[in-house]
């Protein structure tokens, strides 16, 4: 079946954060060390529903003063301030658009992570962030929604990310085509995958798939 579609992965894909402060997992590393265990699925709960840092440390009952929540504050402000495309992002979406392909993003991501990345990128036709779906990569429920967004079946829709799990298989096993990235310094594994090295590669699998 014909690729009409395109989906994209963000932070590490599109984008990439300069300044590293990681504000919500200091949040529950400041929990956990005030003697509440760490859960498994904390992460996700914050990734899907609409949160900033006030409502996830009052949703996980973690017992912040105001001086603490607001030192928090400031390093999310300062992280989100450092995000910046790739270099290769915008050239890669234009040509795509150019071949009259759809666009969409599909993404993990904690709601405040949102706003910097809208803020970089051109209007795109379809986009399915966790914290508004309500599922995380990679449940079926958001790959779903990206198609239902797209008008598009799961065979027409190529997902790309740098994620093995998120972005690889689990399109996979939803019918999604998919192609893993794996950027220059980027974490090794998954080698049988046949990653590409960056967003050139989607214009090159384009041509043969």
């Amino acid at each position: 079946m014909t690729i009409r579609a395109v989906v994209f992965d963000v932070y590490g894909t599109l984008v990439r954060i300069g300044e590293r402060r990681a504000p919500f997992r200091a949040l529950l590393a400041r929990m956990e060390a005030a003697g509440r265990a760490r859960q498994a699925g904390d992460a996700a709960t914050i990734m899907s529903r609409r949160l900033d840092l006030a409502d996830a440390a009052a949703l996980l009952g973690a017992d912040l003063s105001a001086s603490e929540l607001a030192a928090l504050e400031g390093e999310l402000q300062a992280e989100l301030a450092s995000v910046r495309l790739f270099p290769d992002t915008l050239g890669v979406l234009q040509a795509l658009a150019g071949r009259g392909l759809k666009l969409g993003l599909c993404s993990n991501l904690a709601a405040p992570y949102a706003a910097p990345v809208l803020a970089l990128l051109p209007p795109l036709d379809a986009y399915a962030w966790s914290f508004e779906v309500g599922a995380i990569k990679p449940e079926p429920a958001i790959y779903a929604h990206v198609c239902r967004e797209l008008g598009c079946e799961p065979a027409q829709v190529l997902m790309v990310g740098d994620t093995p799990e998120a972005d690889l298989h689990g399109p996979r096993r939803f019918g999604m085509r998919s192609l893993l990235l794996r950027r220059e310094g980027a974490r090794l594994g998954d080698e049988a995958a046949d990653p590409i090295s960056d967003l050139g590669g989607v214009l090159e699998a384009l041509d043969v798939l």
